[in-house]
């Protein structure tokens, strides 16, 4: 089963690709008219150093951007196709790097590249509100993959430990004054393409944004589904809610909270929960230079999504602060010092486990 979904999959990217190549050569050919096609590219490399010397280069096992100790890297290059129109809209990207590696891990074969393969359909001639689906960005959180488009140079643990992507339907509308912004989506699962084995129970999302001025941006995001085989369903029930403020022309600030809620057992009414507070202030003393700073925790007792097998589970802190650098308007160099600290010894040191982990990662961006 698994290789016949692999092999449609492939099919309807190369499919895509294809139209797509066809498009920019029709368009391309009446020069009166402005080609609906964009042709993408983005690299992030990157160097970390981790002061806890780990023997196998890999970073602690919930952080899953920027995850390589003492070798340079790349979290994330990719080449995007995308096609607008007034009532049609595709894109596929196909992508490599670290965060590959670990975010698609559960995926065969090609689908392990596929960073997007989404097509959207306008439903309305007066109303803006598109269908859309396939592969596409997670609805829920206030951070992406693309670091450039991100305040802090890495990720955040609540970021790294919630769907960056996901695949199914999405219904969503934006209001005439794009004050507002509602979505529903049915989907495969958390952070999934393909299904797990044995699941057959549909999830679903919903997310509502609200911007009342330039300078405010509120978000709710949830997520409610199992992502288990059925014979040992566990329904899982997330929120994400943050508020992006600008507070004057260099100054602005991110506040979020994440929180879960899974089934301790199939059929079970107790639950097992985690909670992810997010605070992120930013200084952008020029056009060309920025800085921030975050503070974040992940509080997860029971080991619902970090198991840490430790007395208190995963209690731990993080802090970080980063240094942007625009060289040029498609080049960026980020400079970031992070650290953990955590209620029990959950980080591994040599041959001992420690409470704590600091790390300093640099990285060169480049889009175009």
């Amino acid at each position: 089963m698994v290789l016949q979904i692999e092999a449609a999959m492939k099919r309807v990217v190369l499919l895509v690709i294809v139209l797509l190549g066809s498009i920019l050569n029709i368009h391309a050919q009446d020069e009166k008219k402005p080609s609906p096609v964009t042709i993408s590219a983005y690299a992030d490399l990157y160097y970390s150093y981790d002061f806890s010397k780990p023997t196998n280069h890999a970073r602690p096992s919930f952080i899953y951007s920027y995850n390589r100790h003492h070798e340079v890297n790349v979290n994330l290059g990719y080449v995007k196709v995308s096609y607008n129109t007034e009532r049609v809209r595709a894109n596929v990207a196909l992508a490599a790097g670290t965060y590959m590696n670990a975010n698609y891990a559960a995926e065969p074969g090609l689908l392990k590249n596929v960073l997007k393969a989404n097509a959207g359909i306008k439903l309305s001639k007066k109303s803006n509100l598109w269908l859309d689906v396939g592969v596409f960005g997670s609805h829920l959180g206030v951070e992406n993959p693309v670091g450039k488009d991100c305040w802090a140079m890495t990720r955040s643990m609540g970021a790294d430990n919630s769907p960056y992507f996901e695949t199914g339907v999405k219904l969503g509308y934006t209001s005439p004054n794009e004050q507002w912004f509602f979505s529903v989506l049915y989907l495969n699962g958390w952070q999934r393409i393909t299904r797990p084995d044995g699941n057959s129970t549909p999830a679903f999302g919903t997310q509502i944004t609200f911007k009342p001025s330039a300078n405010i941006t509120l978000n709710s995001s949830a997520f409610i589904g199992n992502d288990k085989p059925d014979s040992v369903k566990q329904m899982r029930y997330f929120h994400d809610f943050y508020g992006i403020f600008q507070l004057s022309k260099k100054w602005a600030t991110t506040l979020g909270i994440d929180a879960g809620w899974e089934q301790k057992s199939k059929g079970s009414s107790e639950m097992n929960s985690w909670i992810v507070p997010l605070v992120l202030l930013r200084y952008t003393p020029t056009a060309k230079v920025a800085l921030c700073g975050r503070a974040e925790y992940f509080g997860d007792e029971n080991g619902v999504i970090i198991a840490s097998g430790t007395p208190n589970g995963f209690k731990t802190w993080g802090f970080s602060a980063n240094v942007d650098l625009n060289i040029t308007s498609n080049v960026m160099w980020r400079n970031e010092v992070r650290t953990f600290s955590s209620m029990d010894d959950v980080f591994m040191k040599g041959n001992n486990m420690v409470s704590n982990n600091t790390a300093f990662t640099t990285s060169m961006v480049v889009a175009f």
